[in-house]
């Protein structure tokens, strides 16, 4: 019988695809017909998103204090002190240590070379159950012989 026989229409996957496409489109549509958004003011925003800067400190820990009162430090918990060549403002970027960068670095390792024992067991256990069956589905047919 051809597949979709006894059954009207197109078949579940042509319908989940139509389906798909429509409300992509209707997506689509919608983006494209929405007002632009307003430029946000430069004010508003730190000097070095839309300007020149120099670092006047390197990337250094917060402080107990800076933690609690300043909100670039939230994020990372490393700030750099920072000068912007125009507007001439000191300010406060947050930023990544080389230090937490490399501690991240071996957790990751030490992560995926976990998992990789994991499976590499997980392998090794279900080769030896394959490895039984396969003795045993031959010892059967010795001893029907």
């Amino acid at each position: 019988m051809p597949s979709g026989g006894g059954r009207r229409g197109l078949p579940l996957g042509r319908h989940l695809y139509w389906l798909l496409c429509t409300v992509i489109l209707k997506l689509c549509q919608a983006e494209a017909s929405a007002p632009e958004k307003l430029s946000v003011s430069t004010s508003t925003l730190p000097c070095w998103l839309v300007e020149e800067f120099v670092v006047a400190e390197e990337c250094t820990p917060c402080s107990s204090f800076q933690s609690k009162t300043t909100p670039e430090c939230a994020s990372t918990g490393y700030v750099e002190k920072i000068t912007c060549s125009s507007s001439k403002r000191n300010e406060f970027k947050s930023c990544r240590s080389a230090l937490m960068e490399q501690h991240l670095f071996w957790k990751f390792e030490g992560t995926v070379v976990g998992v990789a024992l994991v499976f590499a067991c997980l392998v090794i256990i279900r080769q030896r159950q394959l490895d039984r069956k396969a003795l045993e589905k031959v010892r059967k047919q010795i001893e029907s012989i």
